[in-house]
C-alpha cells in the first residue's frame, strides 16, 4: 500500500515508516523544512513538502493514499489542540472508500485511576485528561463515516535512546547531579518500546478495522521512582524524592502528570492482531539498552 504520514521525520514517526518499508509499503512522508524533506530522503520515503497547518496540501496527500498513519504532535505548543483539529480535519476531508486511518493518541486521555489497570471500555471524558484535544480527536477520526478509523492509545514509549520524558530526566540528573521523583514516586507507568509500537501500527495498517481502538504497552508498570533510580544509574548520580509543591514550581501543570498512574491493559491488540511486545522492558533498556549506550 501507499502510506501517507505525519510526523515520518519525528522519532517515532520515523521508526513506524521505517517498519512500513519493511514490510513492502511505499510511504509519503509530510515534511515542512528543507531538514525534514533530506531526511525524509535519507530514510527512502517521499518528502511532502508542508506541514500540519497547510491544510490543502494534507487534503491533496491523503486523496492520493491508500492509508493514512498520523504521528505528529507538539505537545508544547500552546497551539496544538487547534493545528490538531484543523490538520485532522483537512486530512478526513480528503480520504473516502474507507480507507485505514491510524490516529496516535496516548494513554494519558485515561482518567487517573490510582493505579488500577484500564482497558479501551474504560469511560474517557476530557475535562479529565492532561490531552484533552486527544479525545476530541479520536472520537472525530472514529465518527467519520469515509475513513475506517483506527486509534492507538500508546503509553510512555521508549526505545533508540529517545523519548521526550527519558530524555529530560536524564539531561535534568546530569545538570543537577540527581535524578527526581515526586514524594514515594509509587505511582506505576505503563511503557512500549517504539520498535514493538511500530509493528503495532503496521498491524493497524494492514489489518485494523474501522472503529478500533488499542492500548499499547508491554511488560509490567514501572514506578516513577524506579525509572528515576535507573536514570541515576546511568548518568553516576543518585535518585532523589522531591514534594510536589517543589515539582510544580519547575515544571507547572506538567508535575501532577508525572504523579499519575493508569496502567495500560494492552490484551486486545494481541487478540486482534496477535501483537506481543518483544523488546527489552524499560529499566532494562534503560540500565543496559540504548540509554546506558549513549552515556
Amino acid at each position: 500500500m501507499h502510506v501517507f504520514m505525519t510526523g515520518a521525520t519525528g522519532y517515532l514517526g520515523g521508526v513506524v515508516a521505517e517498519h512500513l518499508l519493511g514490510a513492502g509499503h511505499t510511504v509519503s512522508a509530510l515534511a515542512r523544512s528543507e531538514g525534514s524533506r533530506e531526511r525524509a530522503g535519507r530514510l527512502g520515503l517521499t518528502a511532502v513538502a508542508g506541514g500540519l497547518e497547510d491544510l490543502d496540501v494534507l487534503r491533496a496527500a491523503v486523496a492520493g493514499a491508500d492509508a493514512v498513519v498520523h504521528t505528529a504532535v507538539d505537545y508544547l505548543n500552546p497551539r496544538m489542540p487547534e493545528i490538531e483539529r484543523n490538520a485532522l480535519g483537512a486530512m478526513l476531508d480528503g480520504t473516502d472508500g474507507g480507507r485505514p486511518f491510524v490516529y496516535t493518541s496516548t494513554g494519558l486521555v485515561y482518567p487517573d485511576t490510582g493505579g488500577v489497570p484500564v482497558d479501551e471500555d474504560h469511560p474517557v471524558d476530557p475535562a479529565a485528561s492532561p490531552q484533552p484535544y486527544k479525545i476530541h480527536g479520536e472520537r472525530a477520526v472514529l465518527a467519520h463515516e469515509k475513513a475506517a478509523g483506527i486509534v492507538v492509545r500508546a503509553a510512555l514509549v521508549y526505545g533508540r535512546g529517545g523519548s521526550g520524558l527519558l530524555e529530560g530526566m536524564i539531561g535534568g540528573a546530569r545538570a543537577r547531579g540527581a535524578a527526581t521523583y515526586i514524594g514515594e514516586g509509587a505511582n506505576r507507568w505503563s511503557s512500549v518500546h517504539v520498535d514493538d509500537l511500530a509493528r503495532l501500527y503496521v498491524a493497524a495498517v494492514e489489518r485494523g478495522t474501522g472503529g478500533t481502538v488499542v492500548n499499547a504497552s508491554s511488560g509490567e508498570p514501572a514506578s516513577m521512582r524506579e525509572i528515576a533510580e535507573a536514570v541515576a544509574r546511568i548518568t553516576a548520580t543518585r535518585a532523589v524524592s522531591i514534594t510536589f509543591e517543589q515539582a510544580a514550581e519547575a515544571l507547572g501543570p506538567y508535575a501532577a502528570v508525572l504523579v499519575r498512574s493508569s496502567p495500560l491493559d494492552a490484551s486486545r491488540a494481541e487478540r486482534l492482531f496477535g501483537w506481543r511486545a518483544t523488546a527489552k522492558g524499560l529499566l532494562d533498556e534503560l540500565t543496559t539498552g540504548s540509554y546506558a549506550a549513549a552515556a
